[in-house]
């Protein structure tokens, strides 16, 4: 999966590097270099659950991200609120920004750390994920990688 992502990335410098081949200083190097993956929810929330979920976020959500930053795995995060959502978008986007994935080594290392920060074991994890199911619903889930510009 990591390889389609870096590939699907390489392709789209190149595509960027000979349509806007021009306005590059070296005309043999791509006009982006990549830089950070933004991870992206969308959540819907339930009519009359605002207030609950806010609480969530602020509190346990909030806590994790911080354990997270101070670890180094992430380098921010944030809630977005989209002010107009139709019926059939979602309400708040949850977005964390990190800088490289996670081998397989290190995402072990990882979990086994939550754990131990979290004093939660897997059911534990589950039940709660699922419990805010009853408010929340998860509408998208994207990777994106921020391109920036090579000057």
């Amino acid at each position: 999966m990591q390889k389609k992502h870096l590939f699907k990335g390489v392709l789209l410098s190149f595509i960027g590097a000979f349509a806007m081949g021009s306005t590059v200083a070296d005309e043999h190097e791509p006009p982006f270099i990549p830089g950070d993956y933004w991870e992206v929810s969308g959540i819907k929330v339930a009519d009359g659950a605002g207030l609950k979920y806010a609480k969530h976020l602020a509190s346990e959500w909030r806590k994790n991200m911080e354990f997270a930053k101070s670890k180094g795995w992430i380098k921010d995060y944030m809630v977005l609120s989209n002010i107009h959502a139709r019926a059939d978008e979602s309400d708040l986007y949850l977005i964390t920004v990190f800088e490289n994935m996670a081998t397989v080594e290190e995402g072990e290392a990882r979990r086994k750390a939550w754990m131990e920060f979290s004093k939660k074991n897997m059911e534990q994890w589950q039940k709660e994920s699922g419990n805010r199911a009853e408010y929340r619903t998860l509408m998208s889930d994207q990777l994106l990688r921020h391109l920036k510009f090579r000057d």
